[in-house]
């Protein structure tokens, strides 16, 4: 028999009310034996929804506006190339080889926004269309072209180097949503990848897109995750150890999947139509309360941008998330967590927490965030300068002299908020940072301290009676934890 493992993992459940994700046992072996036990597995799932699998055929999605309002590149073929004057490359996906097995689905995504039964994801067609095998009708698969700054230095042409995106889908509720698959095989973007990605990073994709979502954080979402037999080679420690793993697919969602490398690529090659052309296509599609004659739309633009960029930092480190890879290129304009790579969720409060292994110098450790937010931002005006007037420019440092503030003042609302602190007094920033100082020096649990501070009575603060509440016993060890326990709850009690 084999090992049986299931997708579901950790400390997703631990901290929210999870969005329903139903999970199906995948095996790592390819005996026969495991491939029946998962279509029994799939039958078991089917029976339980009784539900009338639905015409997939029926669901379309369309590429005419996307691939309308641009020039396309020329050139056609998934052969690694330089892309000039235009946004995107036609790509077809490369099917994953050997059996497809659906390891996981959020049902919350299935039947809220692509407004399907979820039993229907229990079919071949599914299986088919979420993988790359097939192509939704109206569906011209494509790659976009982008750029970035990686680790505080130009890279140049980057793009989409394993994912494709479908096209749009317009649900009930009149929303649009673009429909990409990640790991489905080579573009012209690729580099020295094989445009695949492995089970690993796609459970962990798939998971936090939807922990995130839970958590109220805006982000990108995921529909589903398909595993296959095919072998991929991965370094997974950088350490020249090559290890077989298997191939996924993951099918994700955004209302856009345009970054702030997405202007920056168009600004250093000179593409000063196209950037304009760009620009003016995202603020009428998604900036909808900017007018599309205002002479200063763009600075309007970057100004919300700057602003929805210090609220979404605020709330990862509100959630102790650290993206782990905050270059440019991984920064949406629409101020969504995109591109879930090496991220991690602090445990310890630690303003140095890493979670990625690569990072040898931490650039992107979790307390560095908001800065690098702002190195980020200052790229971003740096690709708007050419269609700025000199005006402008000032006006925009002037506007992005003021992402500090924003931070701050969002920052501090959701600590108050975490805190449980009614009101505006002069004292709750000291309250905040006095208790974040303690946390740090006596390694207490990020996520579970403030949990707990929610859960225990005012009586047992009074008596320090932490029963079972092991995050506040750690920070109770602290000499400076009375002093601070009379500060917080004088407060409450305003």
């Amino acid at each position: 028999m084999c090992s049986i493992h299931t997708v579901l993992v950790l400390a997703v459940l631990a901290a929210v009310n999870f969005t329903p994700v139903h999970v199906l046992e995948f095996c790592q072996s390819t005996d026969n034996d495991c491939h029946n036990h998962d279509m029994k597995a799939s039958n078991t799932f089917k029976s339980r929804w009784n539900m009338s699998v639905s015409n997939l055929d029926q669901i379309s999605v369309s590429c005419t506006k996307l691939i309308e309002s641009f020039p396309i590149d020329e050139v056609d073929g998934n052969f690694v190339r330089t892309v000039k004057n235009c946004i995107f490359s036609k790509s077809i996906p490369t099917p994953l080889k050997g059996q497809l097995r659906l390891a996981a689905v959020s049902k919350d995504v299935i039947e809220g926004i692509l407004n399907f039964d979820v039993a229907v994801t229990q079919s071949d067609d599914f299986l088919n269309y979420a993988s790359g095998g097939r192509l939704l009708p109206g569906s011209e698969p494509f790659a976009h072209r982008y750029g970035g700054h990686q680790f505080g230095y130009w890279a140049g042409q980057l793009g989409d180097g394993r994912a494709h995106s479908l096209g749009q889908y317009t649900n009930r509720k009149g929303e649009v949503w673009e429909l990409q698959l990640k790991g489905s095989g080579k573009t012209p973007y690729s580099r020295s990848g094989d445009g695949r990605a492995v089970i690993r990073s796609s459970v962990r994709e798939f998971l936090c897109s939807e922990a995130m979502f839970s958590l109220g954080v805006p982000t990108s979402r995921a529909a589903s995750l398909i595993v296959s037999d095919e072998p991929v080679l991965r370094d997974q420690f950088y350490n020249g150890k090559l290890k077989t793993e298997r191939g996924a697919v993951v099918l994700r969602l955004a209302r856009s999947w345009f970054r702030i490398g997405s202007l920056e690529i168009l600004a250093q090659s000179g593409e000063v139509d196209l950037l304009r052309k760009l620009l003016n296509f995202v603020i009428d599609e998604h900036f909808t309360s900017i007018h599309s004659e205002d002479p200063d739309k763009y600075l309007v633009f970057y100004s919300q941008v700057v602003n929805e960029t210090a609220h979404l930092i605020a709330q990862w480190m509100s959630v102790g998330f650290a993206h782990g890879v905050c270059n440019t290129d991984n920064f949406s304009l629409l101020s969504i967590t995109i591109d879930y790579g090496p991220f991690g969720f602090m445990e310890a409060y630690n303003p140095d927490f890493v979670p990625n292994t690569s990072d040898d110098e931490g650039r992107y450790r979790i307390g560095a965030q908001a800065n690098v937010g702002l190195f980020n931002l200052e790229k971003l005006l740096m690709a708007l300068s050419p269609v700025l007037s000199k005006k402008q420019q000032k006006q925009a440092n002037t506007i992005l002299k003021g992402y500090v503030d924003i931070y701050q003042m969002r920052i501090h609302q959701l600590f108050k908020a975490k805190l449980g602190l009614l009101g505006e007094e002069e004292d709750d920033g000291y309250i905040i940072a006095f208790l974040l100082k303690m946390m740090e020096e006596t390694q207490s649990d990020f996520t579970m301290t403030f949990r707990q501070l929610s859960e225990v009575s005012a009586k047992q603060l009074h008596n320090r009676n932490f029963t079972q509440m092991w995050a506040l016993e750690d920070l109770s060890s602290h000499a400076l934890f009375s002093d601070w326990l009379s500060s917080y709850l004088l407060r409450l009690s305003k």
